[in-house]
């Protein structure tokens, strides 16, 4: 491969020989050039982009906020600041531009995957025109890695079967993929993959696992073997940590540096950040602090006893990012050991969106309560009894909406509200002293995640291709920053850009700003306005907070920025906008694939790794678990199946022999129906029955328990989960993998010790009208005639 090579079309076309071929290769003729191994073009630069999750402008000591992030600051003391750099949000859609360089619909990723419809701004799916980042730079010779989150896989995708065409070390081009697919994972028990294999933690939270630093050990290592045998070859390393996303699990030390910080709350804290991020220069002196929404209680209209409780998950988080960038740390530390810092091209985007506020006002112990409709259950009196396990793998704890609005100072809204600038606005860091110079100080430039793909090809000096794997492209919708890394006062390249998230929408044109927020994060159960209601505003080139609306005083210049917003809007397939809540969770409603259908599913020995849409969904029904099991002589124990973990779920498992069901609400409550006696040698069937009591979601119901068709044990729950049990956490056959269900057993002696031949979930009428023992070749062509 030589540097006139045509990079354009990708992979590279080998070359035929052009000469004719010797008969014997020890003739004079039979001269070849040497091998030459794929790389990019010389002088062709590492790169490290790291992507922090959930953190707000205001947040990170870099810009002004108040928790520390020492490598943030030092990255920026020998590096740049862009102050005005922007992301859609939203995380997946976010992480979906940055990855292909093109807006978030035109890559199919208008919303979460858990909602995607077939709209085709929507679907979730990737378009084989859109090639990935990573992709083009494999294909020209780079390695590439990602560590951490991916939550780009449709959720139709995510079973260990794939197909794996959105994975990262498969369809998403990284050659290795260390971490966890969705929107958020417990930092202690993590669901992990390497590659597209299932694997477990190395340790234990008692042991001190956590995620965070799990991946960048892993990261670290990928470094230091990549440059130990390819020390020519470059590599593009994406670094995504799970935090700071809820659940904030952080290690108690960590938290406890900001023990009393935040006690006078979160409007005191807000004008703190504000004044300091006037001294760092990251705002300008002239900047106003945007008033606080009504939605958005002051600090002194919360109940003086939850106030305790709010201000130490205040000081979990700012643990938590702390503790982040400690490891963020560690990386930069390994590659400057390995000498290759100051050629590595480092992006240090600190949040995906803005600070979330999808933890309602009170914030919460267990976000499941608020996922699944019940926050009412998480009273002060409640989080005041668990305030010392805030943090810890006994929480899966989030804050409060007024801290998410403090950590987004000085703009408008959080997460989610696309429309404003405390949405989509992040800080951002560049480092790469190679071509700075050295030089450090402020960008104030205009730019958005979809610049970052061009600044790498730029920097690398590889052509954006107009195929790949033989499909034509469709253009890089973003354009490169280097000229605003080299010059502080080179132009504006990023001219016009649109924002859109459930309907909160706006448009940036040449500094012009006019926006409509549609929607708030917390409040899932109101209904939306009509979109033709939605109220528009309009902010000028020097009102950076977006403080002072002019659309009263200029409805001409408003009038031109809605209709550019509709142009931009049918360019990018952001139509139709979409503000559905609950229709977009249900895939007959949405149009997305399902991949399991019917009432009845068949489960074999070792199945693991099964997320909630690789299972039936045995939620607000009548269902039974019905399982053939062999027992050895002596007996046998340990989970035949498990859904879910610590903060909510199901396990069907044996205990001293005898069969045992434990359905565990929310962490709140464990109801355990057990059976009378062991089960003695041999083949049995084990089969558990709850008759569902209707009238609504989350109802109760009674609980029946069989050995060989034969009543064993019964019992009732009260109340059930009605929409997830987990988001990361999942179902396994043979062992309880994770946080555990159930309490009468632990993850080391949670295995099964007999013989599992199959496992049968059936629901609805498919729980109702099968006898309660019947033969496995009847009962695997039942199943496959429902299926």
């Amino acid at each position: 491969m030589t540097e006139a090579d045509d990079r354009s079309r990708l992979p590279i076309p080998d070359r035929p020989y052009a000469g004719d071929l010797p008969i014997d290769a020890r003739d004079p003729s039979a001269k070849f050039p040497p091998i030459a191994p794929l790389r990019p073009p010389q002088g062709a630069p590492n790169v490290l982009v790291i992507l922090l999750d959930d953190v707000g402008f205001a947040a990170s000591s870099a810009f002004g906020g108040p928790c520390a992030t020492p490598t943030a600051e030092r990255l920026a003391g020998n590096g740049l600041k862009f102050t005005r750099f922007h992301t859609t949000a939203l995380c997946a859609p976010t992480r979906q531009a940055l990855l292909t360089g093109r807006n978030h619909h035109s890559a199919g990723m208008g919303a979460l995957t858990e909602v995607a419809t077939a709209a085709p701004g929507y679907t979730s799916v990737r378009p084989n025109t859109c090639a990935p980042l990573a992709r083009i730079l494999t294909l020209n010779g780079y390695s590439t890695a990602q560590f951490g989150k991916c939550h780009e896989v449709p959720v139709w995708q995510t079973s260990p079967m794939g197909p794996f065409d959105a994975w990262p070390s498969h369809g998403g081009g990284f050659e290795h993929f260390y971490g966890f697919l969705g929107g958020e994972t417990n930092q202690y028990y993590p669901a992990l993959y390497d590659g597209t294999t299932p694997v477990e933690p190395p340790r234990t939270p008692e042991q001190g696992y956590h995620f965070t630093e799990d991946m960048t050990d892993r990261a670290i290592g990928w470094i230091r073997q990549q440059k130990a045998l390819m020390p020519d070859k470059p590599f593009f390393v994406y670094f995504a940590p799970g935090a700071t996303h809820a659940p904030h699990h952080v290690p108690k030390e960590w938290a406890d540096r900001y023990h009393g910080r935040f006690d006078d709350g979160w409007d005191a804290l807000r004008e703190r950040i504000f004044a300091r991020q006037k001294e760092l220069g990251v705002i300008p002196a002239d900047a106003e602090l945007t008033p606080r929404h009504p939605d958005i209680p002051a600090w002194d209209e919360m109940p003086e006893a939850l106030r305790p409780i709010l201000a130490r998950q205040m000081e979990v988080y700012a643990g938590f990012l702390e503790h982040t960038d400690h490891h963020v740390g560690r990386l930069i530390d390994a590659l400057e050991g390995l000498g290759v810092l100051d050629d590595t091209l480092v992006f240090y985007i600190v949040g995906d969106n803005g600070a979330s506020a999808e933890g309602t006002v009170n914030g919460s112990f267990n976000e499941y309560f608020s996922l699944n409709g019940a926050a009412h259950l998480e009273t002060p009196e409640f989080m005041a009894a668990h305030i010392d396990e805030f943090g810890t793998p006994a929480a899966y704890n989030h804050y409060a909406v007024g801290w998410a609005h403090a950590l987004d100072t000085p703009y408008q809204w959080t997460k989610m509200v696309a429309s404003h600038w405390g949405g989509t606005r992040n800080g951002m860091i560049v480092h790469w002293p190679e071509r700075t110079g050295g030089g450090t100080g402020l960008r104030s430039q205009f730019h958005h995640v979809i610049d970052i793909a061009p600044t790498v090809l730029e920097a690398a000096g590889i052509p954006q291709p107009t195929h790949v794997d033989g499909v034509e492209q469709r253009p890089i919708e973003g354009v490169s920053m280097l000229d605003s890394v080299g010059d502080a006062g080179a132009p504006e390249r990023h001219h016009t850009q649109y924002f859109e998230i459930a309907g909160n929408r706006g448009i940036y044109h040449d500094g012009w700003t006019a926006v409509t927020r549609h929607t708030i994060p917390w409040l899932w159960n109101a209904q939306p306005p009509a979109l033709d209601d939605d109220v528009w505003e309009l902010y000028s080139p020097d009102d950076w907070t977006q403080a002072r609306d002019l659309a009263a005083e200029r409805p001409d210049k408003l009038a031109a920025l809605q209709a550019l917003f509709l142009a931009e809007a049918r360019r990018y397939n952001v139509l139709p906008i979409d503000d559905r809540r609950l229709e977009r969770f249900l895939p007959e409603i949405a149009g997305r694939p399902v991949l399991i259908r019917g009432r009845s599913q068949l489960l074999f020995s070792g199945m693991g790794r099964l997320t909630e849409n690789a299972l039936l969904n045995v939620k607000n029904t009548t269902h039974a678990v019905t399982a053939e099991l062999v027992i050895p002589e002596g007996g046998a124990n340990g989970v035949i199946v498990a859904q879910g973990g610590a903060f909510g779920g199901w396990s069907l498992y044996l205990v001293d022999g005898a069969p045992r069901y434990c359905y565990n609400l929310f962490g709140l409550r464990r109801t355990k129906v057990a059976g009378s006696a062991a089960i003695p040698p041999g083949r049995h069937q084990v089969r558990m029955e709850f008759a569902y009591d209707g009238g609504g979601l989350a109802k109760g119901g009674d609980v029946r328990l069989f050995v060989d068709g034969a009543q064993v044990g019964e019992g009732r729950l009260e109340a059930t989960q009605p929409m997830v049990f987990s988001m990361d956490e999942t179902a396994d056959v043979g062992r309880d993998t994770g946080s555990q269900v159930s309490d009468d057993y632990a993850a080391e002696s949670s295995e099964f010790t007999g013989t599992i031949e199959w496992v049968q979930i059936d629901i609805g009428d498919a729980a109702e009208d099968l006898d309660h023992l019947i033969s496995p070749e009847e009962r695997l062509r039942v199943a496959m005639a429902r299926s």
